[in-house]
């Protein structure tokens, strides 16, 4: 394959990285002085605040326009929170409490943050219309079920992050929330007519754009009327058609992960999915976590050799890169706020806390939290909660191999907290609370998407709409347990 270093330093223009640890190594920042677009920072990127505007500054000196992103979501996706849970409720809790200028107060202390860290992109807000329950992969990081609800704080969500001058990436087009599995690992489809999408799913990118959202994201997603046979991704009918075309955006077109089976699945290849992206409309590919120098220049000489065989016309890679280039000159100083508001994320998750019971004070209670996987969207973030509790205990148990009885033993004559995340999804975990609740006084506290689930007997039912630190504060406050 003959190697044309223009062609090549193109291609470049339109990749987001990614590098382990919490330096960035040679490889990383050679190839952003090559052109490389930018890379994408992960939890493995960020020990604590100074290192990461430590880390920032060095990929600067590199290129002073390079594009730094993450995947801030607040809530229960988090990147500068990975070590102990965000300081603020994620979308579906100020989706319950449905203050719009709350949402835009919350983006701009998120943007803030990124802002004194020297991120510049954040691929966020997720902007999907949750309307099936059993969602997998989005849930609580969806503003709710009602498309004019999302589209109202979609746009207050852009236009707080963005006030920071750090820019907005709406996600995931053309909408993942009616999905019941995960594009991390394989290809959802959305059956619906266009009709039901334009009703539906796209309401809040439409607010989003007309926010001046910089980015939006492209979802690995399937809906055959739209897309055909392949994700969004690579459909021109869904970027360039529907996103461009029809809600008239100008901006950035971002891919997801292409490393995900959604994309690279269906491509045969992370450089093939690739350059199905560009063909499609898209701008700014997101190569994934799990990368290396060695990718990166596979990824570029297939878009190079696609160039000059025919599958790609210059004309797309060169849109593409400039589209790129003006959201990096946009982003190029990210503003941290004057002051931030250390209790804002708090008091906006005790707005999004509903009870239903009379909990009374409780006297010392065994808190009993039912471990769950988390999404590789979610990664390992702790949750619940442990941090909040003033000397009460608390035991991790899994439902599946936990009895009421073994747990009745542990709490002997103290009430019983239960503590998960989407309960009512599993049965060990109804099973276990349903029997609880006959003999002795319990409570639940639900930090995962609600549902119509309610136990007999319980004494109280706690709905936090989230995981996040900021949530578990508002619910340990809510039944009395705080310090």
């Amino acid at each position: 394959m003959s190697h044309d270093p223009g062609l090549r330093r193109l291609a470049l223009r339109t990749l987001l990285a990614a590098f382990p640890g919490a330096t960035a190594p040679d490889w990383a920042l050679e190839l952003v002085a090559d052109g490389l677009a930018g890379h994408t920072l992960f939890a493995t990127n960020v020990d604590d605040p100074a290192q990461l505007a430590a880390l920032t500054g060095t990929l600067r000196t590199a290129r002073p326009d390079v594009l730094v992103a993450i995947d801030e979501e607040g809530g229960d996706v988090t990147r500068l929170g990975h070590h102990a849970g965000s300081p603020y409720p994620g979308n579906a809790a100020l989706g319950a409490v449905d203050d719009p200028d709350l949402t835009r107060r919350v983006y701009a202390a998120i943007g803030g943050d990124l802002a004194a860290a020297g991120v510049n992109l954040d691929l966020a807000p997720t902007v999907d219309v949750n309307t099936a329950d059993e969602n997998p992969i989005i849930g609580t990081r969806s503003f709710g079920a009602d498309p004019d609800l999302v589209a109202r704080h979609a746009a207050a969500a852009v236009t707080g992050l963005e006030s920071t001058g750090v820019a907005a990436c709406a996600k995931h087009f053309p909408g993942h929330g009616a999905t019941v599995s995960d594009s991390h690992l394989e290809l959802p489809t959305v059956d619906v007519p266009l009709d039901v999408l334009r009703t539906r799913d796209l309401p809040p990118f439409a607010a989003a754009v007309a926010a001046g959202a910089q980015a939006v994201m492209s979802a690995h997603i399937r809906v055959p009327a739209l897309t055909g046979a392949g994700p969004a991704t690579f459909s021109r009918a869904a970027l360039t058609g529907l996103l461009r075309e029809e809600l008239g955006f100008r901006g950035a077109i971002v891919t997801d992960a292409l490393e995900m089976r959604g994309a690279a699945g269906a491509a045969g290849s992370i450089p093939l999915a690739a350059v199905a992206a560009l063909s499609a409309g898209a701008d700014l590919l997101c190569i994934g976590a799990s990368v290396g120098r060695e990718l990166v220049e596979q990824v570029a000489l297939e878009i190079a050799a696609a160039v000059r065989d025919g599958r790609l016309a210059q004309s797309r890679l060169e849109g593409a890169a400039a589209r790129t280039a003006a959201l990096a000159a946009w982003a190029a100083a990210p503003r941290p706020a004057a002051e931030s508001d250390g209790e804002l994320g708090a008091a906006a998750a005790r707005l999004a806390v509903r009870v239903e019971g009379a909990p009374s004070p409780l006297p010392s209670p065994l808190v009993v939290r039912l471990v769950s996987g988390s999404s590789i969207a979610e990664g390992r973030v702790p949750w619940g909660l442990r941090p909040h509790l003033n000397g009460i205990e608390q035991v991790d148990l899994v439902a599946a191999s936990t009895t009421a009885d073994e747990v009745a033993a542990l709490a002997g004559d103290r009430p019983v907290v239960v503590v998960g995340r989407r309960l009512h999804s599993s049965a060990p975990a109804r099973d276990l609370v349903e029997k609880l609740a006959v003999a002795r006084q319990v409570s639940v506290v639900e930090m995962g998407w609600p549902s119509s689930w309610r136990p007999a007997g319980v004494a109280a039912f706690v709905v936090t709409h989230g995981a996040s630190l900021a949530n578990g504060r508002a619910a340990a406050e809510a039944l009395h347990l705080a310090g």
